[in-house]
């Protein structure tokens, strides 16, 4: 059974920003739509999520609600999570500090990693298991007990137990959870053979651990999110988006926490991806401008990029599927200074929602990249988004930036606060860069995409920084990100190690596990509830040749079926060739290769969401689009600009710039010598005029 076919009456989508909470109403019904916004509330996100579901109407009425969070990003990031206690193997317990031994910084002679479990808070015991899975010595269950008591007794609030070789045979790992539930005082228990039973000790105890630390803090968010859903008697679905671009049910977001790590930023990949193939356009970058962080991510051939392993800040690794995200602190609420050597420089400091930049008039007195923004007229003050206020304090913005920023450079306020967009674009085409060039991508052959609050004011700057081909603006970027809750598909992946020679591959054994790992995947996907039109599961091998340290992905060209899953050495050999050549240019054939991992994800397909309903009416016209004019700066000097309400253009429409384009979730900046085309979606195609 894949679950109802028909949807439910209304979904909404609601991603949680640390300035504000963006949310996206659907009927697909009658294919009717709503966006709104509400102040984020840091520390009470269910406040500004309530908030912003009652401005779509009555949350009774919803049939689902699909959220992306930065709760537990926001937790590893801050180090404000659970007090952590492990249980590990007799002679392991510095695992977690020991790591890859890498370096925060590669050329310095000092850096320091404070682990997320304090050493005294990590017990050995006795047991081992043999990375054949036999089994020395089995576990002393007395002592799983004793330590568990005495991390009871230090504070912990979350344990995890972490074997080593417990991916080959878990049988000791369950034995210790089940003795240490005798005695743990909540549900909030980790083991590294559900987590992720993968070969490898340290990303295998660092996922777990991320995983414990992250549990008490997710289940309280969703908890509290639940009682204020109870309170409007919302009756319908909650999900929550993966860091995978995928969907899970709440239940197993409590239970793997880890995997909403980048949740947010990973829908907003998804929906660009949507709107981009819609376009016409398989070569993207997004770029994700909100309150705190620039978020860029490439989508090559129409597909994302999953990465199976993230660091989330130096030393925390988690190997989980992700979507591959690059961020850097240079969101519109990043803090503008001068540093000790003379040097001005944009974030990573965020004032965040509260206090916000200076022009929101919340007692901030440090100019953030919004404040310079709405000084160089690039942002309406009388029309801020989100009405967070009911005009910007210009005065209060620009004395912050000449008292910050131009005294301490020798600059007037105006000159400083272009100094400061010009220091953001700077690190925003640094990310840009990562993402493309240094990955072997000609970026002239890519299109950006903006979205977030402050992504499209910053879009013409960047298509000429980095040369870009072009921008596509979303008909509504700023909640672009809830848009692709709604339109993610349900997602559930598993790992597992099984070390086999690909030459005299015993391909039935293979087939056996993959069936058995696939059907596993497509019960979660099953019991979630979702309305899906089918259940696909695909699978993935991590493979190298003999004597590599690190494995290629590699895709098979199989999936399950009601008959199974088929696959031989051939197969295998054919689609592993492919991957390392794409990857190296060249294969090995001489060296014997070698099966680590598989990977399997069951992906519940969601009915496809027809972007044509966000398309702009017929009865618009050029015309009544018309906001008349004004004065912003570019390139050193004022201009005048047309300001255009965006959502009044019709499709068709082109506006060359220099031009502003207001709408009530962000603001599209068009630079002279750019010119926009209104598509049949309602996005905007930036280009540049052709000479």
């Amino acid at each position: 059974m894949t679950g109802p076919k028909k949807p439910p009456p209304t979904i909404v989508g609601v991603d949680v920003g640390g300035t504000f909470t963006d949310l996206f109403w659907f009927d697909e019904a009658e294919r009717r739509f709503a966006t709104a916004k509400a102040p984020s509330n840091r520390g009470d996100e269910a406040v500004g999520f309530i908030e912003g579901l009652r401005r779509l109407g009555p949350i009774r009425e919803m049939g689902a609600i699909v959220h992306g969070t930065t709760v537990g990003t926001n937790a590893l990031l801050e180090r404000k999570g659970a007090r952590v206690g492990l249980i590990t193997t007799r002679g392991f317990r510095d695992v977690l500090e020991m790591r890859r031994r890498d370096r925060p910084r590669t050329w310095g002679l000092w850096g320091d990693f404070v682990p997320l479990i304090d050493r005294d808070m990590r017990i050995e015991v006795d047991e081992r298991v043999l990375a054949d899975g036999t089994i020395r010595q089995a576990v002393d269950l007395a002592a799983v007990e004793d330590a568990a008591r005495k991390l009871v007794a230090k504070g912990a609030q979350a344990l995890a137990i972490v074997f080593i070789n417990a991916y080959a045979n878990p049988a000791n790992e369950r034995a210790a959870a089940t003795a240490a539930r005798e005695v743990w005082p909540n549900e909030n228990i980790a083991t590294s053979y559900e987590i992720l039973p993968e070969i490898r000790e340290f990303e295998r105890s660092s996922t777990t651990a991320i995983n414990a630390y992250l549990q008490p803090v997710v289940s309280s968010y969703l908890d509290k999110l639940g009682d204020a859903l109870a309170l409007d008697q919302f009756g319908g679905r909650f999900h929550i988006v993966q860091s995978n671009g995928g969907v899970m049910s709440t239940a197993t977001a409590r239970r793997l926490p880890v995997r909403t790590a980048l949740s947010g930023p990973a829908a907003g990949v998804i929906a660009a991806a949507a709107i981009a193939r819609a376009a016409g356009y398989s070569n993207v970058i997004t770029a994700d401008l909100g309150g705190t962080s620039f978020d860029v991510s490439l989508i090559a051939g129409g597909a994302s990029s999953l990465a199976a392993q993230t660091t989330i800040d130096f030393g925390l690794v988690i190997r989980t599927p992700m979507i591959e995200i690059t961020t850097i602190g240079a969101g519109g609420g990043s803090i503008a200074h001068v540093d000790k050597g003379g040097l001005l420089q944009v974030g990573p400091e965020s004032a965040g929602s509260r206090p916000g930049p200076v022009c929101y008039g919340q007692g901030a007195t440090r100019p953030t990249l919004t404040d310079a923004n709405v000084v160089l007229g690039r942002i309406n003050a009388d029309r801020p988004i989100g009405g967070k206020q009911a005009r910007l304090d210009v005065e209060a913005a620009t004395a912050a930036i000449a008292r910050h920023i131009g005294v301490p450079l020798g600059l007037g306020a105006i000159h400083a606060a272009e100094a400061i967009v010009r220091v953001a674009n700077a690190r925003m085409a640094g990310a840009i860069r990562l993402v493309s060039i240094e990955r072997g991508h000609d970026p002239g052959r890519f299109a950006i995409m903006p979205f977030g609050g402050g992504g499209a004011l910053h879009a013409g700057a960047l298509i000429g920084e980095v040369g870009l081909s072009s921008a596509i603006v979303p008909r509504f970027p700023g909640i672009t990100s809830a848009l692709g809750c709604v339109i993610a598909d349900l997602r559930h992946d598993q790992v597992l190690t099984v070390n086999l020679d690909l030459a005299g591959l015993d391909a039935r054994a293979l087939e056996a596990r993959m069936v058995e790992a696939g059907r596993e995947a497509k019960r979660v996907v099953d019991a979630a509830g979702v309305a899906v039109d089918s259940v696909d599961v695909v699978y993935e091998l991590d493979m190298h040749y003999l004597g590599q340290t690190h494995s290629v992905a590699t895709p098979l060209p199989v999936t399950l079926d009601d008959n199974g899953v088929e696959v031989t050495e051939a197969i295998v050999r054919t689609a592993f060739e492919a991957a390392y050549r794409k990857q190296f240019s060249q294969i090995l054939s001489e060296i014997p290769v070698r099966i680590v991992s598989l990977r399997t994800a069951a992906i519940g397909r969601r009915p496809v969401f027809d972007l044509a309903a966000l398309a702009p009416g017929p009865d618009l016209s050029l015309e009544a689009a018309r906001r008349g004019t004004r004065q912003v700066w570019f390139a050193g000097g004022w201009r005048e600009a047309a300001i255009w309400s965006r959502l009044d253009l019709p499709i068709g429409a082109v506006v060359e710039g220099p031009a502003v384009l207001e709408q009530p979730d962000a603001t599209t900046v068009l630079d002279p010598g750019l010119t926009a085309l209104v598509d049949r979606f309602g996005n905007l195609i930036i280009e540049r005029i052709s000479k």
